[in-house]
């Protein structure tokens, strides 16, 4: 098909909010493409904000809703949907078998699905873990059938994020108090609920410091369960706070773009922080394939930091902890 206008196309990545980050340039390249196409995108229920703030998505469809109806229903919502083509960003061998079911007349995923080979009737030969391209490049490869030729370049990629922009909502009043009294204040993200190799609490502690000599107000952000593994090892005060466990994931982001800066490993806030415009600083393990030449966070300020770009272990490709090793005088490098 040479023109998509008109046509119901559903984006399916039901993973975390890192990974649904970088799969909405390839929505909003779609849009750009065939304005008058309807885009879905199929996601779990905790990434519904992240789709909420991207305004070229036009539907929004949860899966953790489906996952307690019987078959027959799962099969009828999805039927009633009338999609024309339906992309498998995430492989899910369920999802596969049902958009076959109800006869979606384009299933396009991956060729290195061996359930794809039944399922989808368009499959795309490419690799995510030997790749040198960023995921959100990789991401594109899907969109072949689309007419797309040429894999968009990062600063293209770029480009691509600028319709993200959370839902206005109140933030707690310590926080915006927080807010008023620190007109600049940069975020630090320590956890990242296992995608990462983490950076250890005590650097996170020593960057506070040098924030705050610098005239920095810093905020702890992370989940409740985060937070209970490192708040004993951090200090309080009027210029730093911990937020672990207040804010909805909306609320994070409206926070996070009010911020001077934001601080993490590889994890969803960091992508978040890319997308909206603040200053962003990943700390990366420089192992393939969790290297930062293939997560590293995307916008117009992002930067990334690695202990040792020639790390023989990391090289090797086996485990390890350099990131550890990376000192916070060069974190704090950025915000000077």
């Amino acid at each position: 098909m040479s023109d998509w206008n008109g046509k119901r196309i559903m984006i399916s990545r039901m993973d975390s909010i890192g990974d649904v980050m970088l799969t909405l340039p390839m929505c909003e390249w779609l849009k750009n493409n065939y304005p008058n196409a309807t885009l879905i995108f199929l996601g779990k229920s905790y990434t519904i904000p992240i789709l909420k703030a991207f305004k070229s998505i036009d539907e929004i469809v949860d899966w953790d809703e489906f996952q307690d109806l019987p078959t027959v229903n799962k099969l009828s919502k999805l039927h009633d949907l009338k999609i024309d083509a339906i992309v498998h960003v995430f492989p899910n061998k369920e999802i596969a078998s049902f958009a076959k079911k109800v006869k979606i007349p384009y299933r396009i995923g991956t060729s290195h699905r061996s359930f794809h080979l039944l399922t989808c009737n368009y499959r795309l030969n490419f690799t995510r873990k030997r790749s040198d391209l960023h995921e959100s490049q990789l991401n594109f490869e899907l969109l072949r059938p689309f007419g797309l030729t040429t894999i968009p370049s990062m600063e293209e990629v770029v480009e691509l994020t600028h319709n993200f922009k959370p839902i206005h909502e109140d933030l707690p009043k310590d926080i915006q108090e927080f807010i008023k009294n620190n007109s600049k204040f940069v975020i630090l993200h320590p956890k990242s609920q296992g995608s990462a190799v983490e950076w250890p609490i005590e650097n996170y502690a020593k960057l506070a410091s040098l924030l705050i000599a610098k005239g920095y107000g810093v905020a702890y952000t992370g989940t409740d369960k985060e937070g209970v593994k490192f708040r004993e090892n951090i200090s309080l005060s009027s210029t730093i706070i911990d937020t672990t466990g207040k804010l909805t994931l909306n609320q994070l982001m409206l926070f996070i773009q009010q911020a001077s800066g934001l601080v993490a490993c590889s994890t969803g806030p960091l992508h978040i922080s890319g997308f909206l415009g603040t200053r962003t600083v990943g700390l990366f393990s420089n192992r393939k394939p969790i290297h930062p030449g293939r997560w590293h966070a995307i916008g117009n300020d992002t930067h990334y930091v690695v202990a040792d770009e020639n790390c023989e272990q990391c090289k090797k490709g086996k485990p390890c902890k350099c990131i550890e090793t990376i000192d916070p005088e060069r974190v704090m490098s950025f915000f000077v």
